[in-house]
């Protein structure tokens, strides 16, 4: 995808990095691989308030103007026994309430044969949209801000770097390539970064026992309900 670029040696912290851009417009485009987001997520047992997620980074890198691109892949109608009404209402909510540019496409479903017999895989990755829209954004921003940890997009981060942007990388310790951590010019493990979390994460099935439970109470006419 690109010519092979060698590393540059890191030279300043993030906190310089950002202290270089005071006084001067510092476009900042934000780009969410989702997959990868939501192993953070797992690990935290929360979900991301991003509102104080984006306010967080544009503080943290003095931003001017802050685009957000969030990149999902989505189960298919009728590929579960669940509604995705919810998560078709989540992606309007980032697009209208927060103003983020959504891109999604379909799980592709493939057809595979293993120990066990046939089976059917699940494929959803997204790293071509995001290098395509880095690339293609690449005149509007002055840093990119990648929550991602696949070392596949050591190539674009070194690509980017060496034509003058600056970058980052946001994701949690036990799912980031060590080669992004250091080929980036900062990397923040979102774990520890506090104020940005919002309510507790739950198990689908937790979350259909809590709705049985309610109905049941209600049922029998309890007050607190």
């Amino acid at each position: 995808m690109f010519p092979r670029v060698f590393q540059n040696q890191i030279t300043k912290k993030e906190s310089d990095m950002a202290s270089d851009s005071m006084g001067q417009a510092n476009t900042i485009y934000v780009f969410i691989d989702a997959s990868n987001l939501w192993e953070a997520l797992k690990a935290k047992g929360r979900f991301l308030d991003f509102d104080k997620t984006i306010k967080h980074i544009k503080e943290k890198f003095g931003g001017t103007f802050i685009k957000t691109l969030y990149y999902t892949a989505y189960p298919a109608e009728g590929t579960r026994n669940y509604s995705l009404d919810g998560k078709h209402r989540f992606f309007t909510f980032l697009k209208k309430g927060l103003g983020f540019a959504v891109i999604k496409k379909e799980l592709k479903r493939i057809s595979v044969t293993n120990e066990h017999g046939e089976a059917i895989e699940e494929k959803g990755n997204m790293d071509v949209e995001i290098t395509i829209d880095a690339l293609h954004h690449f005149k509007k921003y002055d840093t990119a801000v990648f929550f991602t940890g696949d070392s596949d997009f050591l190539a674009l981060v070194t690509y980017l770097k060496n034509h003058g942007k600056k970058v980052f990388v946001f994701s949690s310790k036990n799912n980031v390539s060590q080669e992004l951590r250091t080929g980036a010019n900062g990397y923040t493990d979102i774990l520890d970064i506090d104020g940005i979390w919002g309510k507790e994460l739950k198990h689908r099935a937790e979350l259909e026992k809590e709705r049985e439970l309610k109905v049941a109470l209600l049922a029998e006419g309890d007050p607190w309900m």
